[in-house]
């Protein structure tokens, strides 16, 4: 029996420093813009389906300044941020297109966003949104991820996690 608690314990404790040596040891995620698109770049194209069934592209953008936003409903960070980028896309409908792209399934996307509200085009999708996130800058997949592109379609502003009012309305001074 004691030997069977200790070998227990060996293998807890072995579970543990290993546990700490991947923890410490494990590779940074890559900064936004090192692969894919960054600040400067002309953004890249894409196409998803919109909660409607319609298909939406980058392109149906073009002339205007764009806000894309990467997003889950898994994401406690990208909810908290909803109801303040529908703010931003109403007091800035004049000039700025926003578009939310979710990395999720229609049902719970559209549960959500009727929830809250969000009148701002949502689009949906999974392996092909990843592979959109990838090329508009973010190889890590982390999310949220917003990105401000300008009216001749270059890239701009680029910022991984939640963002406030205050960094946004900073992102719109620049141009």
């Amino acid at each position: 029996m004691k030997r069977l608690v200790l070998y227990s314990l060996v293998a807890i404790i072995g579970l543990g420093l290993g546990a700490a040596l991947a923890w410490l040891t494990r590779d940074e995620p890559p900064p936004v813009g090192v692969t894919g698109a960054a600040v400067g770049d002309q953004r890249p194209p894409f196409r998803h389906a919109a909660l409607d069934g319609q298909w939406v592209s980058a392109d149906d953008f073009d002339g205007r300044l764009l806000l894309v936003n990467f997003w889950a409903t898994w994401c406690a960070p990208c909810r908290r941020e909803m109801p303040l980028l529908q703010a931003f896309s109403e007091r800035h409908a004049d000039r700025l297109s926003v578009v939310g792209i979710a990395i999720d399934d229609a049902g719970p996307v559209r549960d959500f966003v009727d929830s809250l509200g969000i009148d701002y085009p949502i689009l949906v999708g999974s392996s092909d949104v990843l592979a959109t996130q990838r090329a508009w800058g973010n190889a890590a997949g982390a999310l949220p991820y917003t990105v401000l592109v300008d009216e001749d379609g270059v890239i701009r502003w680029q910022h991984l996690g939640e963002v406030s009012d205050e960094e946004l309305t900073a992102s719109l001074e620049l141009l």
